[in-house]
């Protein structure tokens, strides 16, 4: 059963005003501007929770500790900045995967991540 709290609100618009995968401390403190004394340990039992309602999901990157975005949004892919260690979503997915599978494989998924610098890095 849902708990709604102030905690969990703020920690909830975060992700919502983000649009774009966070990692805890990223998330901590987004939510700390509406609730200022939030506890890391708080977002991360929120984000469990939040993960296992299936209102977000875990964005996996090689080498990188797991982010979380909300849930539920159309097959995408991500552009990981390697100064500021931002993520960011790429809206679209521009490859035909199933031509460079090898012969005798069965393509089930895939995830491609994109590297360099972001626009706030760049400038």
């Amino acid at each position: 059963m849902e708990r709604r709290t102030r905690q969990r609100s703020a920690i909830w618009l975060a992700f919502e005003g983000a649009a774009r995968p966070l990692g805890p401390r990223e998330t901590l403190d987004l939510a700390q501007k509406e609730v200022p004394n939030l506890g890391m340990a708080t977002v991360y039992r929120n984000i469990k929770a939040l993960v296992s309602e299936g209102k977000l999901r875990v964005v996996e990157l090689p080498g990188s500790p797991d982010r979380y975005e909300v849930a539920g949004k159309d097959h995408h892919h991500h552009f990981h900045c390697r100064s500021c260690d931002g993520v960011f979503e790429v809206e679209t997915c521009q490859g035909d995967f199933d031509a460079i599978t090898p012969t005798g494989f069965r393509l089930e998924d895939h995830e491609v991540t994109l590297y360099g610098l972001c626009p706030g890095c760049v400038a």
